[in-house]
């Protein structure tokens, strides 16, 4: 490899993501992302105790009622519409807000979000959250996108 060649390689590596100044994000528990088209919110045992606790059930009778299996994984059950079958269909509110997966409280840091400024104004015209309220760093965006469920 030539010198150039090393130096446009080395510059690459160390270039920063396009949201490096950071971005802007206050959830306002609409409740749109967790409805539309079909999907998988992915849950692990620690995360499934945690919300089965916040709603004052067995760990058996919440992952009965609010969890299906898909393949080696599991997902939360969803309504026959797309929408989470933990968000209250008459106030759109997430039911164990405090206790949602970490793939619910990683949003909008997601890797589709993030992948180039087109799909972070795209995130912002479909969420009422995202371009307002705190402003989250760099270090802290990345610590999100990179927290995985299972």
């Amino acid at each position: 490899m030539s010198k150039k060649n090393k130096r446009h390689a080395k510059s690459k590596v160390n270039q920063l993501p396009w949201y490096e100044d950071g971005l802007q994000f206050e959830c306002t528990q609409c409740g749109d992302c967790c409805s539309g088209a079909p999907g998988y919110v992915w849950v692990n045992d620690e995360e499934i105790q945690a919300m089965a606790d916040e709603m004052d059930l067995a760990v058996d009778v919440f992952s009965h009622r609010f969890v299906r299996q898909v393949g080696a994984a599991q997902s939360l059950v969803e309504y026959p519409d797309g929408d989470c079958i933990l968000l209250d269909p008459d106030t759109r509110k997430c039911s164990v807000y405090a206790s949602r997966p970490v793939q619910c409280r990683t949003w909008p840091f997601w890797d589709s979000t993030l992948k180039r400024p087109k799909d972070w104004k795209e995130t912002c015209e479909v969420c009422p959250g995202a371009g307002k309220g705190k402003l989250y760093t760099f270090d802290q965006i990345e610590f999100q996108r990179k927290k995985k469920s299972v």
